[in-house]
């Protein structure tokens, strides 16, 4: 790594773990070297970028300001350092995966359980998040592809995998259990938990899309809440059926009487830039 680039990757680690002593430990340097290259940088550039003080060390404002674009640049030098590695190699490197909870314990460890035994020595990583911060991720190179609902407005290239049915879910002996399809408007008047994650808005979706309103007594962010606060009967809820797979909950799953699903696919800018060990993990991918 050219030793300017270092020097941002010092400053970078410096300000994210908050002291010079934790970057050091990091990045396998000495706390003098890593306050060395700092400084070294300040003067070359001709502008202060960290205070220090007793309680720490904090940007400056200039340091504030140039924050984003040095991290922009040691992140493109990264990835073109580890492209420029793993392009023409298929024995080492490490697939980047943007990923959402119900893909990633589901789809993801049989894929990668296939591909590592014929390239044992390939290293993944799977960064968790909702649909628009995979496809941040992808944009700025974080990752190199991710799993996520389609949509119709949509920038980056995409896979159609699978689609999702979305279920009702209920406690053990509920009176809707008598039913095999759920119509919506039995729901009425019954306590409902909604899963509502910021940016995986699909059961917001299905019910605006029916023009439903149900008796909301609880939300939360996190699909197993919702299956655990279902089984102690403390109301009934709508779930992806993927993320219903193999749980430990005592709970009913129906089908809505007008199914509704999310699309799930995969991503990327552009597939022809892909590593070569990103573009042949593609063909391990299959959810079945």
């Amino acid at each position: 790594m050219e030793t300017n680039i270092q020097k941002y990757l010092a400053f970078i680690k410096t300000v994210e773990l908050g002291s010079f002593t934790k970057a050091a430990a990091a990045l396998n340097y000495s706390q003098s070297g890593i306050s060395r290259m700092i400084n070294d940088l300040e003067e070359e550039s001709g502008v202060s970028l960290l205070e220090r003080n007793r309680s720490g060390i904090s940007l400056t404002s200039d340091g504030i300001n140039l924050l984003p674009f040095i991290e922009k640049m040691v992140n493109d030098y990264l990835n073109l350092e580890r492209r420029m590695e793993e392009l023409t190699d298929l024995e080492t490197g490490i697939i980047r995966i943007g990923t959402f909870s119900s893909v990633a314990t589901h789809w993801i460890p049989k894929m990668i359980q296939a591909f590592q035994k014929k390239y044992p020595r390939i290293e993944f990583e799977l960064v968790l998040g909702d649909y628009s911060e995979i496809e941040k991720w992808i944009n700025s190179g974080r990752v190199d592809f991710g799993f996520v609902k389609l949509s119709k407005n949509r920038s980056l290239e995409s896979t159609y995998l699978q689609k999702d049915e979305l279920l009702v879910v209920l406690p053990e002996n509920h009176p809707l259990t008598k039913y095999e399809k759920i119509p919506l408007k039995k729901f009425e008047n019954l306590p409902f938990i909604l899963l509502e994650k910021e940016e995986n808005p699909e059961i917001l979706e299905l019910l605006n899309h029916a023009d439903f309103s149900p008796n909301i007594q609880f939300r939360t962010w996190d699909d197993y809440a919702v299956m655990a606060m279902v089984e102690k009967n403390l109301g009934i809820s709508i779930l992806p059926e993927l993320i219903l797979t193999r749980v430990p909950y005592k709970i009913v799953t129906r089908s809505l009487e007008i199914p509704f699903y999310r699309r799930i696919g995969l991503v990327y800018k552009n597939k022809n830039a892909l590593s070569l060990a990103a573009r042949e993990f593609l063909n391990y991918i299959d959810f079945r």
